[in-house]
């Protein structure tokens, strides 16, 4: 049990890291990393596929001068499911997005969040990590689920959950998530290990 609340701790202050950028801490994000492979229900070789596939999916829409230059987007990916989140300004644009992400190999669903608008501004952004956050540090406090089973993306409040997860812990996240300030929505989108 002592080792299941040392990882909880890497792993928050690897959150932390990550949204203060604060290079004391960024030790104990490495450390974080290391220690969720210990406890994430994907394989390690899965973990590494999904940082693959998120960097070449992001390489592929970056190559794209005008997706680059007019859009913004998200792409997550866990268990080789992609999520992709954000805005393009026209549908044309949109779905040459999904072909290079659906483009990407060992991707094996994408889910296209897409909208399309106008970039989202950075106030906007900065909401969007706050309330990630927030979910995050919610699900690793709660003594019923482990924290380190859910990954969580927001796009303008709306909170997207994805894990391998039992039905009983995706409820008490997606509660969690419910009830959390500044969530407009919760989409869940997990893979149930029950």
């Amino acid at each position: 049990m002592k080792i299941f609340k040392f990882v909880r701790c890497l792993i928050l202050l690897g959150l932390i890291s990550h949204l203060f950028g604060c290079a004391a801490v960024a030790v104990g994000g490495a450390a974080a990393a290391t220690g969720t492979a210990v406890v994430d229900r994907r394989t390690t070789g899965t973990l590494v596929e999904d940082q693959t596939i998120e960097v070449k999916a992001l390489k592929a829409i970056r190559n794209d001068a005008e997706l680059n230059e007019q859009a913004h987007m998200n792409v997550i990916s866990y268990n080789t499911i992609v999520l992709v989140t954000g805005e393009t300004p026209t549908d044309a644009m949109r779905q040459r997005a999904m072909e290079l992400v659906k483009g990407v190999d060992k991707v094996t669903h994408v889910y296209n969040e897409l909208t399309i608008a106008a970039p989202s501004s950075l106030v906007s952004r900065s909401s969007d990590s706050y309330i990630t956050t927030k979910v995050k540090t919610q699900l690793f406090a709660d003594q019923n689920v482990s924290g380190v089973q859910f990954k969580v993306v927001t796009e303008k409040g709306v909170v997207y959950l994805m894990g391998i997860v039992s039905r009983a812990e995706a409820e008490i996240a997606t509660e969690i998530a419910r009830q959390t300030g500044g969530v407009q929505k919760v989409v869940k989108l997990f893979q149930y290990t029950d």
